[in-house]
């Protein structure tokens, strides 16, 4: 048998190291600032992110999307598998 992918819309952003502007204001999603308040993200002590995902907690490195899911989950995604699996609908 063969299954195709349904269509789902994602919230997502690509993380470039930090949540934050040079003035501390969050310039983030505000689903992202949720979610790091509610410690479902967390920067460790040597700058990194990690997100707490359905799989357990996941490393998040520059350039990868954060994606909020369908049922309110964050994962992480690699750009090349973003890219390939994702396309803009709106930039808000």
């Amino acid at each position: 048998m063969k299954y195709r992918k349904k269509p789902v819309v994602v919230e997502a952003f690509q993380f470039d190291g930090d949540f934050n502007d040079r003035n501390g204001n969050y310039y983030v999603p505000e689903w992202a600032v949720k979610g790091l308040k509610r410690e479902y993200f967390t920067f460790e002590d040597n700058g990194d992110l990690y997100i707490y995902t359905l799989e357990g907690k996941m490393l998040v490195s520059v350039g990868d999307y954060i994606i909020k899911g369908i049922q309110g989950e964050f994962y992480p995604c690699k750009p090349d598998i973003f890219e390939s699996t994702y396309e803009l609908l709106i930039n808000e």
